[in-house]
C-alpha cells in the first residue's frame, strides 16, 4: 500500500464537483482515497467518496475538524500543505474586520468532542421536535400567500423567479420564526443574509455585520423579556455559551437556515423540471411526497462536499496510509449516488426510490455533526412540493432549460442564480 501523498493532486473543476456519475464514478473504484483540489483552491485534500467509507469518516474519532485541538498537530497539517479548511474560511473571511471574522470561526463543524458537545447541546434542548412540528401550520400557510401573491403579480405580466421570489421568503420566514426574528425584521435579515452568504461579495462585509449586531441586541431583548421562541429557550439554558458563542450559533441558525435551503428548493424544482415523467409521476400520485423529500435531498445533495477532517495519528482508513496532519474531505453527492449503497440506476431519480432505517441518504451528514435542521429541511420540502407542483399542476418553467444561469463560489459547484417560472 503506497501513500496518495506523493502524486500529483487532481484538479476538480465545478463541473466534476457537481456530476456524481462521470468524475466520481472513476475516483470511487481506485483502492486508495484520491488526492484532489477542489475548485478555486491550492491546498489539496483527499476525498472519499464511498458511501460506507463517508459514513464510516464521519464517526471516525481519529479524524478531528480542528487541529489546534490536538498538540503539535497543526504544525504537521502545515507541514503537509496547509490547512484546506483554513483555506476556505480565510477566503470567506477576506476583507472582513477580525472582530466579525470570529463569528464565522464559530461554526459548530469546525468543533470536536466535548467543545462541539457543549456548544451544540442548548441547540440541541432548544430544537425540539415538538417545536418543529408546531410550524407546519405556519409553513403552510406561509408558503400559501407567496404563491397566491405571486401567481397575482404573474398575472399582471410580472416574471416569477421561484428562487428569489419563493424560496428564499419562504426560508427566510420559516427560520426566522423558529429563532425569534420580529416579522417585521425579516425583510432586513433576508437582505444581510443574502449579501453576505449569496452575493458578488461586495456587500459581504455589510451583511455580515449588519446580521451579527442583529444578533447580538435580539439576545439582549430576550435575555430581558423571553417570549416562546428558540432565542429565548437558547439563552435560559444555562450559561453554557459565551455572548459571542451565542452570537455565532444564532447567526449560522439564521445564515444555514437561509441560503442552503432557499438553493435546495430551486434545485430540488430543477430536477422535477428535468424530469418531466417523474414530475407527472408526484401529481397524479401525492402520497409520493413521503419518497419523493428523501430522494430529492439524496439526488440533488446540495452540499456537494462536507467541511476537512484531520488525521490526529497515523493510520490506515478507506485502504489509505494516512499520516498524521492528513486532510481528509468527504463528497457527500459521491456517496449518495454510489451504486454500492444504491445498487443498479443511484444517477436515476426516482421520487418511489424505497429507503431503508433512517434518512437513506448523506445530505444531512452522519454523526456528532448530523444536521441541526433536517427535520424543518423535511418538512419544508414537503409543503413546498405540494404546492409548488401538486396543488399548481400548471407550474412549469418561464424560460429554455439553457438559458438558466448559474454561478458557484470555492470549494463548490454550480448553484442556480435565478429559476423563472410560470404558476
Amino acid at each position: 500500500m503506497t501513500s496518495p501523498h506523493t502524486t500529483s493532486p487532481l484538479h476538480l473543476t465545478p463541473e466534476q464537483l457537481q456530476d456524481p456519475v462521470a468524475a466520481y464514478g472513476e475516483l470511487r473504484t481506485r483502492p486508495e482515497l484520491p488526492s484532489v483540489v477542489l475548485p478555486g483552491m491550492r491546498i489539496p485534500t483527499l476525498l472519499v467518496t464511498r458511501y460506507a467509507e463517508v459514513k464510516a469518516a464521519l464517526t471516525e474519532p481519529r479524524l478531528v475538524r480542528d487541529p489546534t485541538t490536538v498538540p503539535g498537530l497543526a504544525e504537521e497539517v502545515a507541514a503537509q500543505g496547509g490547512d484546506v479548511q483554513g483555506e476556505l474560511m480565510d477566503s470567506g473571511s477576506a476583507g472582513l474586520p477580525p472582530e466579525y471574522a470570529t463569528y464565522l470561526s464559530g461554526h459548530l463543524g469546525l468543533f470536536d468532542g466535548e467543545d462541539h458537545a457543549r456548544r451544540r447541546a442548548p441547540l440541541t434542548r432548544a430544537f425540539t421536535a415538538r417545536r418543529i412540528t408546531a410550524l407546519r401550520p405556519f409553513v403552510e400557510r406561509h408558503c400559501a400567500r407567496l404563491l397566491d401573491d405571486l401567481a397575482a403579480r404573474r398575472g399582471s405580466g410580472a416574471d416569477v423567479d421561484l428562487l428569489h421570489d419563493l424560496a428564499y421568503p419562504l426560508a427566510t420566514s420559516v427560520i426566522c420564526e423558529l429563532v425569534g426574528v420580529d416579522e417585521e425584521d425579516r425583510p432586513r435579515v433576508r437582505e444581510w443574509i443574502r449579501d453576505f452568504a449569496y452575493g458578488d461579495g461586495t456587500r459581504a462585509v455589510e451583511g455580515l455585520t449588519g446580521i451579527v449586531e442583529y444578533v447580538r441586541a435580539l439576545i439582549g431583548r430576550r435575555r430581558a423579556e423571553p417570549t416562546g421562541d428558540l432565542i429565548s429557550a437558547l439563552v435560559a439554558d444555562g450559561g453554557t455559551l459565551t455572548e459571542d458563542e451565542a452570537i455565532s450559533v444564532v447567526f449560522l441558525l439564521i445564515d444555514t437556515g437561509i441560503t442552503p435551503p432557499a438553493l435546495f428548493l430551486a434545485h430540488a424544482a430543477l430536477a422535477l423540471f428535468d424530469h418531466p415523467d417523474q414530475l407527472a409521476r408526484l401529481r397524479a400520485e401525492p402520497e409520493l411526497l413521503a419518497t419523493a423529500v428523501p430522494e430529492l435531498l439524496r439526488w440533488v445533495s446540495l452540499v456537494r462536499v462536507g467541511m476537512s477532517f484531520y488525521a490526529r495519528e497515523d493510520f490506515t482508513f478507506a485502504g489509505t496510509a494516512l499520516r498524521r496532519g492528513a486532510s481528509v474531505t468527504v463528497g457527500l453527492l459521491a456517496a449518495n449516488h454510489d451504486p454500492r449503497e444504491y445498487g443498479e440506476g443511484p444517477e436515476r431519480l426516482d421520487l418511489a426510490r424505497a429507503f431503508g432505517r433512517g434518512d437513506g441518504h448523506m445530505a444531512f451528514g452522519h454523526g456528532p455533526h448530523y444536521c441541526l435542521g433536517a427535520a424543518l429541511g423535511r418538512l419544508v420540502t414537503g409543503v413546498f412540493l405540494d404546492q409548488v407542483f401538486v396543488r399548481r399542476p400548471a407550474t412549469a418553467l418561464a424560460v429554455d432549460r439553457e438559458a438558466l444561469e448559474f454561478g458557484h463560489w470555492p470549494a463548490d459547484g454550480f448553484h442556480l442564480l435565478a429559476l423563472p417560472v410560470v404558476l
